[in-house]
């Protein structure tokens, strides 16, 4: 096609190329309209959600500020309560003291003179054995660091014959008032006591010789130049019995731990006690209690001696005593008397502790754990101990 019919054509085409034009426009307007108004709409949404979202945020606000002051009130009360609770206890604790529940107990002296009587003429006679237990300690295991709590000298234990995992506290060689805490957790986690429930006892102890036994606790009360060992039930908080020591002039026990006249200590065979007297006032005494009239079921007389001796404890029926110098250092067994007979003193090893800060305070033998609790300048430690078999003598 020439240049001259493209010329011809133009005329033609012209109004076909405005139509569509104008089309477009109409087409570019439209969308633009729409678009227009959906931008008005998404300016009323977005203004709407944000009065409506101001208005929960004053909701929120005010619901923050009412629970704020709900809070506040009832830290309020509680802080009542607390004050009205101590001083409750304080008016409990009062008329505990004026008002002692004394045990319904009786000193029959001619029974306990018949006692005395019958454990003497049984007087470092052979012992026969109770269980089949012939373990004997080889070494300390391990050691375990639980914290610091109360005083320098004091003890700790658990139920020795029990299943509970409820932590005895007794702060002090001279107190009225034990710590309860429900678990090892509880005691070894909080620092205050708010955790641990008080029994206070009727009468206060003295020394660090007490042991808790199958829910009882028994611990040693002095009453002028005698000493008690009293029976409480820690159920219903009552004293069920009690007895004089019959042991006569009785003088502390551990060399180092003049406070500690009688040292109640339970091994696999049952009870025992630990003492000493002028009689023999250079070595230790034992006897076997029975746990439930108190009464001495036979006495010995050991060659562990007293000077620098700071615990003891029993294990399968036999003695062992710890002992460390004025000066603290490493305390050891260095001494183990087998009422059995079934240790030969040469074959007991020489078990040494791990030094730590001072002199141990108390030493309390876990029959069923295997381990020991030990106080030892206010720092609360477990020993946990490797045993061996006992060599027949």
């Amino acid at each position: 096609m020439g240049p001259w019919r493209c010329l011809l054509l133009l005329p033609l085409l012209a109004p076909a190329l405005r139509a569509q034009q104008q089309q477009f426009m109409e087409y570019v307007e439209r969308r633009l309209t729409l678009l227009e108004e959906r931008i008005a709409q998404w300016h009323d949404q977005s203004s709407r959600y944000s009065t409506e979202l101001r208005d929960f945020k004053n909701q929120v606000l005010g619901m923050l500020e009412a629970a704020e002051k709900e809070r506040e009130a009832m830290r309020a009360e509680a802080e009542s309560a607390a004050v009205r609770v101590d001083r409750l206890e304080r008016e409990v604790d009062y008329l505990e003291t004026q008002n002692p529940a004394p045990p319904c107990v009786e000193v029959d002296e001619t029974l306990m003179d018949k006692q005395v009587a019958t454990a003497k003429q049984r007087k470092n006679e052979k012992y026969t054995k109770l269980t089949d237990c012939s373990d004997t300690i080889a070494s300390v295991r391990a050691m375990k660091i639980l914290k610091r709590f109360g005083s320098a000298s004091g003890l700790w234990t658990k139920d020795a014959a029990g299943s509970s995992e409820k932590i005895y506290v007794f702060d002090g060689t001279a107190n009225d008032t034990v710590y309860v805490f429900p678990r090892m957790r509880e005691f070894t986690l909080f620092s205050a006591t708010r955790k641990a429930a008080r029994i206070k006892l009727p009468y206060p102890w003295v020394g660090t010789g007490h042991l808790v036994y199958d829910g009882h606790l028994y611990y040693i009360r002095q009453q002028g130049l005698s000493f008690q060992v009293i029976k409480f039930n820690l159920a219903n908080k009552t004293v069920v019995d009690s007895s004089v020591f019959p042991a006569e002039e009785q003088i502390p026990v551990f060399g180092l731990s003049p406070s500690t006249y009688i040292e109640v200590s339970a091994d696999e065979e049952g009870l025992w006690a630990i003492y000493a007297t002028k009689e023999d006032e250079k070595n230790m005494c034992l006897a076997k209690l029975d746990p439930a009239s108190l009464d001495i079921e036979q006495m010995w007389d050991t060659p562990c001696p007293r000077e620098n001796a700071e615990g003891a404890f029993v294990v399968c029926g036999a003695l062992h005593v710890v002992y460390n110098t004025r000066l603290p250092s490493r305390a050891r067994v260095q001494c183990v008397f087998d009422v059995s007979g079934t240790l030969a003193p040469e074959d007991a090893s020489l078990v040494y502790f791990p030094k730590r800060y001072g002199s141990h305070a108390s030493l309390k033998y876990s029959p069923r754990e295997r381990q020991i609790y030990a106080w030892d300048d206010g720092y609360q430690i477990i020993y946990r101990m490797e045993m061996k078999k006992k060599l027949e003598v």
